[in-house]
């Protein structure tokens, strides 16, 4: 059995986790205890886990306001994400970052971003330290579909390119940047296509896949490492939920979302797992149903905490 059939089991549990954490936010979000909004990634666990879990503990990771999975898949625990999301002093930045910055140094989860397509500039500066400190780390830079169409973006991959910096771009696309189909506002299906005006390997995966996207981004991470520079990859998914919780996503085809969820990555790695005979149907329903109880204790554990002051937040986010 090869080393990511043995992690297979692990990573169908960290999808779980990230999935059910998402709807303890929904959840949490209607009953009034997250203030502001949500972005939340049921449909895309396979990229989160498949992809963050290929980084070293000292490789460096960007990620975009849809990160509660990526937070998760590096470490983060569900209490300090959601302590987070309430704004309380349980969550990683003690609650003054809120859902859309979850970011934890000691994991070198070095930033989430509310804004569209810093997260590959900033991770392209990460990269660019570590190959100038001469040390062995590589940086990861997450952004969406709607991202590719931003000068950032442009900027980034070329700068990347001339410097042959060790950094992975990934992009997620799923379809949709914000209210509009990719077609709407991109003139290409396959955005791994943009990599070749920067002269750097672009590879699509199946981001339903979770097995399909960690080979692919070890081969990535590979090659960054080896000094031959970055390399851009699209990881094709799907949001099961609207943009944000205020968006109903009443612009998709009627019978896209079903579709979509006939490949549900969780559902694909559960079958992978019944037929090696390593995980069956009951047992991921009992393993569901630990998952959930460890989500709702963390939730509850997360809500125990307060707000911090007026003076502690100004301590805390200033460097006095």
């Amino acid at each position: 059995m090869s080393t990511h059939e043995d992690n297979r089991l692990t990573w169908f549990k960290k999808m779980l986790e990230i999935r059910l954490f998402e709807e303890k936010v929904q959840e949490l979000f209607m009953q009034g205890k997250i203030q502001g909004t949500t972005h939340l990634c049921q449909g895309q666990e396979a990229v989160c886990v498949g992809a963050v879990g290929a980084l070293g503990a000292d490789d460096y990771l960007t990620i975009t306001y849809r990160g509660h999975g990526h937070a998760l898949a590096r470490g983060m625990t569900m209490e300090s994400a959601f302590g987070e999301l309430m704004g309380l002093t349980s969550g990683c930045c003690k609650g003054v970052g809120g859902s859309m910055h979850l970011t934890d140094f000691s994991r070198n989860l070095i930033g989430a971003f509310a804004i569209i397509g810093p997260s590959y500039s900033v991770g392209l500066g990460a990269a660019m330290s570590a190959k100038l400190r001469h040390t062995e780390a590589a940086a990861m830079a997450f952004c969406g579909d709607g991202a590719t169409n931003i000068g950032t973006f442009h900027e980034a991959l070329n700068m990347a390119s001339v410097w042959k910096a060790p950094i992975v771009f990934v992009i997620e696309n799923n379809l949709y940047g914000e209210y509009s189909p990719l077609r709407d506002t991109t003139p290409l299906d396959n955005l791994a296509d943009r990599a070749t005006a920067h002269a750097m390997p672009g590879v699509i995966v199946d981001g339903q896949d979770v097995k399909a996207v960690r080979d692919t981004v070890e081969s990535a991470l590979d090659r960054a490492r080896s000094g031959l520079g970055p390399t851009l990859i699209e990881a094709k998914t799907y949001r099961y939920r609207g943009h944000s919780r205020t968006d109903p996503a009443n612009y998709r085809k009627s019978g896209e979302l079903e579709q979509w969820k006939l490949r549900d990555p969780i559902d694909l790695l559960g079958k992978q797992l019944v037929n090696a005979g390593m995980l069956m149907e009951d047992d991921q329903q009992s393993l569901r149903d630990r998952v959930q109880a460890d989500v709702d204790a963390a939730a509850e554990r997360a809500a125990s905490a307060r707000v911090l002051t007026l003076e502690e937040t100004k301590a805390y986010v200033y460097a006095l």
